[in-house]
């Protein structure tokens, strides 16, 4: 498996704002799924799909220390052993192992330099 980048997370303040943003400047169009303030984002078309995106509410307000960046994550074939080797190279796994039903699980981490990525193990029939 080549680890590609599968999925963006836009954080938001004013999420309706920011979605009108991304309608208007790319086109993408958005399917409310899941918790409030929470959207998937279509980013192309059939012919030419694009990556998979999510639009939702900060967890926290931007003081300072909030998340200022698309969050992308990494498909990868087992969650469990890319924790341990984030951890075992200087990085800190912040959200463990979740499951997203439908989707897979995922798991949140800094990198060496305070960057958050996230590794996601895609599976269709996850529950």
């Amino acid at each position: 498996m080549p680890n590609n980048i599968s999925t963006f997370a836009i954080h938001a303040d004013d999420v309706p704002r920011a979605r009108a943003f991304y309608d208007k400047v790319f086109g993408w169009k958005f399917e409310a799924w899941g918790p409030p303030d929470f959207y998937l984002v279509e980013t192309g078309t059939a012919k030419d799909p694009g990556i998979r995106g999510l639009l939702q509410k900060r967890a926290e307000p931007l003081t300072g220390s909030g998340l200022r960046a698309f969050e992308c994550t990494v498909a990868v074939e087992d969650v469990d052993a890319i924790a341990k080797l984030v951890n075992q190279h200087g990085g800190k796994v912040t959200m463990p192992k979740a499951l997203i039903p439908t989707v897979g699980w995922i798991i949140r981490f800094f990198d060496t330099e305070g960057n958050v990525v996230c590794a996601g193990q895609f599976d269709p029939n996850a529950k």
